[in-house]
């Protein structure tokens, strides 16, 4: 088994990551990543033309929405994820059972009989495309109560039984899209998917350990050992842990990158501590409230945070949080303000 020092297993998980960008669409940035956390559609998008070819801008990836390239859907962990259509019949097939199993007494306190939950389904699924709003007032007509997170929960349940996903865009909203259900294909939906799914997480994200595919998925460890033939393992100073293939030398200094909110570099792991200290995992989540910032990364770690772009604020700002040296202050400035995505 290889033995790879903490750097050098980030500079790895880097290089996976496609933080200095690629050569792929943004589909196939997905595709190859099996989904990326998508619960702040700005974050993702954002996310997803970084990991592109030069040049790939939101309104590129946007239009693999609008194409029907690219979804939105919960299909692992309750939580949003962008992934491709085969992606996320793969992924359902093998966590929607128990995501739904998950959130019974949920829909009990909430009232969703499966009376009401047919009702609500029937009440939209001849007009979609349509907005969130939309769909709400159709339930609201319908007599369909949908405060008190009702009509996040209606939306979420249906999407994870494979009725719908958010699709492409009518200005700046995300369109509520009917899923179309497709005929099984060899090696797909016959076939176990999670050895596929597996090795695509790792390919996206290694080194990863066990535990780290365990609390993506949320499957048992049991299952996800099973899945793990073919890959590779190595030890992170002393951690098992698995690469899609032989480890490569240590590239060097991979230098700075912004990832954004909600970012697979951040999230993808149970584990986070390869990437972030202890201090900077609590400035990510202040207040440990579950909204995790854009964050300011220096050869795989993470130093601070930043903000880009908005209507109050013409430049991007960054804050740090970790001790770093001047002329690398000076650095992350420059690179901040030339980066397009900011």
């Amino acid at each position: 088994m290889q033995t790879l020092t903490s750097t050098h297993a980030r500079r790895i998980r880097w290089s996976n990551h496609l933080l200095g960008g690629s050569d792929l669409s943004p589909t196939q940035v997905v595709d190859r990543a099996v989904a990326l956390q998508g619960q702040d559609l700005p974050g993702v998008l954002r996310a997803i033309a970084m990991r592109s070819r030069p040049g790939t801008t939101i309104d590129d990836v946007r239009a693999a929405f609008d194409r029907g390239e690219l979804v939105r859907s919960w299909p692992a962990r309750g939580t949003l994820f962008a992934t491709t259509p085969a992606r996320l019949r793969s992924l359902l097939a093998l966590t929607g059972d128990r995501i739904h199993r998950s959130t019974l007494r949920r829909r009990e306190q909430l009232h969703l009989t499966d009376a009401v939950l047919g009702r609500a389904r029937d009440a939209v699924l001849p007009y979609l495309p349509l907005t969130r709003p939309e769909a709400l007032e159709l339930w609201a007509k319908a007599g369909i109560d949908t405060r008190e997170g009702r009509g996040y929960h209606l939306i979420f349940h249906h999407a994870v039984a494979g009725i719908w996903h958010w699709g492409g865009f009518r200005d700046d909203e995300q369109l509520l899209t009917t899923t179309t259900p497709s005929a099984p294909t060899a090696g797909s939906i016959t076939d176990d998917p999670l050895p596929e799914i597996v090795r695509g997480l790792v390919t996206a994200r290694g080194p990863m350990t066990t535990d780290d595919l365990v609390w993506w998925l949320k499957l048992p460890k049991t299952q996800i050992r099973r899945a793990t033939d073919g890959l590779i393992e190595v030890s992170v100073d002393g951690t098992p842990a698995w690469l899609a293939s032989e480890a490569a030398a240590d590239p060097g200094d991979t230098g700075i990158s912004f990832v954004p909110a909600f970012d697979e570099w951040i999230l993808g792991y149970g584990d986070r501590s390869l990437a972030a200290s202890d201090v900077m995992r609590k400035a990510l989540v202040p207040g440990n409230n579950g909204v995790f910032r854009p964050a300011v990364v220096v050869d795989g770690v993470a130093v601070g945070t930043w903000r880009g772009r908005a209507k109050s604020r013409p430049d991007p700002t960054f804050e740090f949080v970790e001790k770093v040296p001047v002329a690398t202050r000076r650095r992350i400035s420059d690179a901040l303000a030339a980066w397009p995505l900011a």
